[in-house]
């Protein structure tokens, strides 16, 4: 006999991501790509599942349909859905969540504790991220890269916005790069705008796997207007931002055994030959700029070229927002697993991903044009170009 649902296992409120998704930007973003119809499909195919097994299976299987359905857009298979350009990254992170409110409010006919909604929920978001199909080809004589990038962000500022790591992501997801050290298979997974998210594992979940059979990782986001930085040095401190939920965090980054924890982390990515190379129309930067309270001292400093020693963090060179944390997360886990000595590691920031001049009303404003897809189809391609020289200067 089926159990029956407590108050504590009732469906939840759509969170704050979720409540943006009405707005009339998303929904024409959504009608343009033809993801439009994912979250009512999703909706139908949950409401035929007669238990929490049918109902993850579902999950698993419809969330890691959402990532190809977008992967194969961004790389020119299957029909486009729509007039939006195939390189948005946006159709993905709307449909996700129209996904997962369908999801949150589901009232199924079996009992569901909410442990275990959380954990649909959990499924949801992995497998529509691309976090549960990296795979590398077995056998084969190619060298293993592996890129992660963002949601789009700061929505209450501009709810059009698109972000070029994630973009990037689904551009490069199962590619192969040709090199002078030969053939480079690169893999790509996307992550949350949230601190919790972050704070619960998810970047040390995903990455820990894969880091040790790598031959290269990046971590990209968005970052400064019109250059890209390979990040030298990242600090274990959050600045206190609001994410996605609207939720500010302030504080040393929250990790496993904080006994052992650094207040800095470094790059092993070859900045140096990324920096000096044509790469694209974007310069490149060797950022080395932190900002560090000194051994001794209470006041904040800013250090043009790096921390000093005993030094305490309040800025790696890319800031105190997730972008520093995933990449203080990722090469603090290469550090822990042994591979510093190793593996080529680290992160970089793309340009920001601008409109045309006459298109910057985030109100009136269309979803699109013609100068916002050049530049996100420039900095994809600069950041494959990033990666190809990292790959060679890394000696293959």
């Amino acid at each position: 006999m089926p159990a029956t649902a407590s108050a504590a296992d009732a469906p939840a409120a759509p969170t704050v991501e979720e409540q943006r998704l009405d707005r009339a930007a998303p929904q024409e973003i959504l009608r343009r790509s033809g993801f439009d119809s994912m979250a009512t499909e999703f909706a139908r195919a949950l409401g035929g599942a007669n238990s929490y097994a049918d109902a993850r299976a579902l999950v698993v299987r419809q969330g890691a349909a959402l990532w190809r359905r977008a992967v194969d857009r961004a790389q020119g298979r299957g029909p486009a859905g729509g007039d939006l350009s195939r390189d948005d990254d946006r159709p993905l992170y709307w449909a996700r969540l129209g996904m997962t409110r369908e999801l949150r409010l589901w009232k199924p006919s079996f009992g569901l504790e909410s442990r275990q909604r959380a954990e649909l929920l959990g499924e949801l978001e992995r497998n529509s991220r691309g976090q549960s199909s990296i795979r590398y080809p077995c056998g084969e004589a190619l060298k293993r890269v592996l890129v992660t990038g963002f949601d789009p962000f700061t929505l209450d500022h501009d709810i059009r916005i698109s972000n070029p790591s994630g973009a990037t992501a689904l551009a490069l997801d199962g590619t192969v790069i040709e090199t002078a050290h030969g053939r480079v298979r690169v893999e790509t997974a996307v992550f949350p705008v949230r601190w919790e998210d972050f704070a619960q594992g998810t970047v040390e979940r995903t990455l820990k796997p894969y880091l040790p059979k790598v031959d290269l990782f990046a971590t990209v986001s968005q970052g400064r207007v019109g250059r890209f930085d390979v990040e030298r040095t990242n600090g274990a401190w959050r600045g206190g931002f609001e994410d996605n939920e609207d939720i500010g965090r302030t504080g040393v980054v929250p990790v496993t055994d904080p006994g052992t924890q650094p207040q800095w982390t470094s790059t092993t990515l070859p900045y140096k030959a990324i920096a000096a190379a044509n790469t694209g129309r974007f310069p490149v930067y060797d950022n080395t700029s932190v900002t560090e309270i000194p051994a001794g001292g209470s006041d904040p400093v800013v250090r043009a070229d790096g921390p000093t020693a005993g030094s305490t963090a309040r800025s790696g060179g890319g800031g105190d927002y997730l972008s520093n944390e995933i990449a203080y997360r990722a090469t603090l886990l290469r550090d822990r697993l042994g591979l510093g000595a190793t593996l080529p590691g680290g992160h970089v920031h793309t340009p920001v991903l601008q409109f045309g001049a006459d298109n910057t009303d985030p109100e009136t404003g269309a979803v699109t044009d013609p100068e916002f897809v050049r530049n996100r189809l420039d900095i994809i391609a600069q950041v494959r170009s990033i990666l190809t020289v990292a790959v060679d200067a890394s000696g293959g």
